[in-house]
């Protein structure tokens, strides 16, 4: 049995997504982080800091939405959404992996800093700028990487994919996608995998955008 603990909207949908893509059967227990469940001592007893996402396997407990997909992915060596630990490119692999988690506290900040903090004077605009510079940042280096070919990995779609393709749609509400063409017709071909709208289907709808953009102040 595979349950996999999950917010809508939040980095338990890589697991999700993952989780379709390796063709597996799982549960999805949802919870909400608007009214207090993942600090509870139940939530807590799965995941010590209260996040998500959490994913129950064969007694397993782990959390953190890199560690679970490593560990899937190492557990299904012929699924080919990972190189071999011995592969030239598994240190690339890796990298990108890890890359994931360099542009989403960008993204959790810019959220918090256009979504979250109220009243709207305790934002600073100063800052949503320097996140959304720090962001950019982190996108021409995927746009760059994805010049030649259509996924992170020259050897085709991943598990790096997986990570990385879950923070795209988020970053196009902070930044326009004139100047990303590539990163944006990345975006597309991974929302149109079957296991992608699959996922989607189970996901739950996410309530935390209420905008397609978020413009940054003018400071």
């Amino acid at each position: 049995m595979i349950r996999l603990h999950h917010v809508p909207g939040a980095r338990s949908f890589r697991i999700l997504w993952l989780l379709e893509e390796l063709g597996l059967d799982y549960e999805v227990q949802n919870w909400r982080l608007d009214d207090g469940s993942t600090r509870s001592a139940a939530f807590r007893a799965l995941s010590p800091m209260g996040r998500i996402p959490v994913l129950e396997w064969d007694g397993l407990t782990i959390s953190e939405s890199g560690a679970i997909l490593q560990t899937l992915l190492e557990r299904h060596p012929d699924s080919g959404l990972a190189p071999a630990v011995t592969a030239p490119d598994r240190p690339r692999f890796l990298e990108w992996l890890h890359f994931a988690e360099t542009q989403a506290p960008i993204l959790e900040q810019l959220n918090i800093q256009h979504i979250f903090l109220r009243p709207v004077e305790a934002r600073s605009p100063v800052l949503m700028k320097l996140l959304t510079k720090r962001l950019e940042v982190t996108m021409k280096v995927m746009e760059t990487a994805l010049e030649n070919r259509k996924t992170l990995m020259e050897s085709g779609f991943s598990g790096a994919d997986v990570m990385l393709g879950f923070n795209i749609p988020a970053v196009f509400r902070f930044v326009r996608r004139d100047s990303y063409p590539r990163l944006s017709a990345y975006a597309e071909a991974m929302a149109a995998r079957p296991a992608y709208i699959r996922a989607m289907a189970r996901a739950g709808a996410d309530t935390l955008y209420t905008r397609d953009f978020y413009e940054t102040p003018n400071v």
